[in-house]
């Protein structure tokens, strides 16, 4: 263990603070409003809001108060706003609340993010194991004959594709242990759960890992472990481990919980 693997550790820890504690992080999401082919009222919101041709729409006037980023004058009228999965994605405000109109396969819904939600005003910080170097191990990942997707559960209980791309194959504390890992960019991400998942650790968390050098030889770092999105508002969408990636070993790494004020 060195000090410059402490460092880089701690250093990961206090970003992901800031991150999920940002004014716009994932403690403000305060509701995630799935919208169907007719306009609609979403609480709290000016406007009526629907789905149509792939965008989300808003018919609203422009003492309404809404902004779109980067257009000038506020939306006076019917507005296609291009979700997050588009390039161009467009974003809004309303006064400091952040509303991101999202798509997930094939279906559109409008995220609030709110500064002052009860959630971020109670954030005390997230607890974690202490930095052991024995949880970053050498791993070989062999890609699968093509990318494919598999059906897993997500936290809001339907069940959705989750596109996977191989198996990262490792030890810990000499047992062998694989476990099934999708490609984000040059990097692997998973889904895992372990023994302390739902006692000592939430119900599950992602994992990322460098990209694997020419030989499939990459890096499984446990202490970077870390919560998902859902662990901190329940409105997000967060997919559960795929089969095959709960290990039976007890994962004492990476965070746990988040803790509350």
């Amino acid at each position: 263990m060195t000090d410059t693997a402490i460092e880089a550790w701690q250093r990961w820890t206090e970003r992901r603070t800031a991150a999920v504690g940002a004014p716009h992080g994932a403690l403000a999401l305060t509701g995630t409003h799935w919208l169907e082919p007719e306009p609609t009222a979403i609480p709290g919101l000016p406007g009526r809001w629907w789905a149509a041709d792939g965008a989300v729409l808003v018919q609203a006037t422009a003492a309404d108060g809404l902004r779109v980023r980067g257009a000038e004058g506020a939306p006076d009228g019917t507005v296609e706003l291009r979700p997050d999965t588009a390039p161009d994605a467009d974003l809004l405000t309303f006064g400091e609340v952040l509303l991101v109109p999202i798509e997930r396969e094939g279906e559109l819904a409008l995220r609030v993010f709110d500064p002052d939600s009860p959630a971020r005003a109670a954030f005390a910080g997230i607890a974690a194991y202490p930095y052991a170097p024995e949880w970053a191990v050498p791993a070989v990942f062999t890609p699968f004959e093509s990318d494919h997707d598999v059906l897993v559960p997500n936290a809001d209980g339907r069940e959705r594709p989750l596109a996977v791309t191989g198996r990262i194959a490792f030890q810990l504390a000499g047992e062998p242990h694989t476990l099934t890992v999708s490609r984000e960019g040059d990097r692997l991400t998973g889904v895992i759960a372990d023994g302390t998942s739902g006692r000592e650790t939430y119900r599950f968390r992602f994992i990322v890992l460098p990209a694997p050098d020419a030989d499939g030889r990459t890096v499984l770092d446990l202490n970077r472990a870390y919560l998902p999105p859902c662990a901190f508002a329940d409105h997000f969408v967060c997919p559960f481990p795929p089969p095959g990636n709960r290990l039976t070993v007890a994962v004492e790494a990476g965070e746990k919980q988040v803790l509350t004020k």
